[in-house]
């Protein structure tokens, strides 16, 4: 099973993203509203993917990304980034995370973490 660590400071879009991957019934959902507890969350809970939200009010993504780099025991997690400051069809590569537009579909996630992590049998 793969494990998903959401971050986003609002509770609601991370329960929404939590069900739309939990309703597809491969995947285990973390949640974490605060950006600045998400490396803890991430050691914790030892995630494939982070879908981390762009700005968050005590610590933005790109800084949550860059101390899970700074982290040997994190920095092979895969980080897409959330956000709603692009449009959809903006989507781009960022470094080497994702930018995906939110809102976003259960289909559109799957994609995405297909894409990430392909199809490789987790345990």
């Amino acid at each position: 099973m793969k494990r998903i660590l959401v971050v986003d400071d609002e509770p609601s879009n991370t329960l929404l993203v939590k069900l739309m991957l939990e309703s597809v019934g491969i995947y285990e959902v973390f949640t974490e509203n605060r950006g600045s507890l998400a490396v803890q969350a991430a050691r914790e809970c030892h995630p494939h993917l982070i879908f981390l939200d762009m700005m968050m009010p005590d610590m933005l993504g790109n800084e949550v990304a860059a101390a899970l780099r700074e982290d040997l025991a994190l920095r092979h997690i895969k980080v897409v980034f959330l956000t709603s400051m692009i449009k959809k069809g903006e989507e781009k590569i960022s470094g080497k995370n994702m930018v995906i537009a939110k809102p976003i579909s259960t289909k559109e996630l799957v994609a995405v973490i297909e894409k990430e992590l392909g199809e490789f049998d987790f345990v």
